[in-house]
């Protein structure tokens, strides 16, 4: 299981503007998500030299690495992953490394995004966790758009390691969700989705029910495009840029 990568770091972190506070934050809980996912596949990883990497691919659309650290460096990286196969992918936390020597390619770059704790939600309640392996694998069909990933990426052991998934359920479909997962004192948000996309509503959604499953704590994750914007309108702000690197030959 992921350890603090606090203790993997260097005295001089807390010179680089996004090593402490909202951002550093925001990248433990998502390395932290991260760790859970792989775990859920059998796929273990772990934190060494300011990285959380795992030497087995993993899972689809989830990063091979994560820096946890400014002050990683691309030996820090490649030294641990799999690069005998296409698809490694690397999360430069703090949009610092350059890993094209090793073959990379900038998948995107995105924003961290910090929302300060607020007391609990006040609004209508329409979104709530979903229950059990079924009704997981119903979310995850929503969220895939086509129906094609169902049970495949989100196991359910997920929800024995604190992950809720969230879904506007009151009529029996889900048309849009969100995951939550709590850690490092913040509650990461991601994979947020709306059918009719109306990111803006499902934003505003979404923070209803983590306020009201847990008040005053605060809500980070990472966005671009329409998506970050959405964010920012629903009171986020961006605390640290982020870049994903992908691998494609080997």
């Amino acid at each position: 299981m992921i350890t603090d990568p606090q203790s993997t770091q260097h005295t001089r972190h807390a010179e680089h503007p996004h090593a402490t506070g909202p951002a550093h934050a925001a990248v433990r809980n998502n390395a932290a998500w991260c760790d859970a996912v792989c775990r859920s596949h059998g796929v273990p990883g772990a934190v060494e030299g300011g990285v959380w990497a795992s030497p087995r691919r993993t899972p689809p659309l989830y990063p091979d690495a994560v820096t946890l650290s400014p002050d990683a460096t691309p030996d820090d990286v490649v030294a641990r992953i799999d690069l005998t196969s296409p698809g490694a992918s690397v999360k430069d936390s703090f949009g610092v490394l350059d890993l094209s020597a090793a073959g990379f390619e900038v998948l995107f770059e995105a924003q961290w995004i910090h929302r300060p704790a607020t007391d609990a939600g006040t609004g209508p309640g329409g979104w709530g966790p979903v229950e059990g392996g079924d009704r997981l694998a119903d979310w995850e069909a929503a969220w895939s758009g086509d129906g094609t990933s169902e049970g495949l990426l989100f196991r359910a052991a997920l929800l024995d390691d604190g992950a809720v998934f969230l879904a506007n359920t009151a009529d029996g479909a889900i048309g849009a969700g969100a995951v939550a997962y709590p850690g490092a004192s913040v509650i990461g948000v991601s994979n947020l989705f709306a059918a009719d996309d109306d990111l803006d509503g499902a934003w505003r959604a979404c923070l209803d029910a983590t306020d009201r499953l847990w008040p005053g704590v605060p809500v980070v994750g990472y966005e671009h495009g329409e998506a970050l914007a959405a964010a920012v309108r629903q009171g986020f702000e961006s605390v640290g840029p982020l870049r994903v690197w992908l691998r494609t030959d080997g």
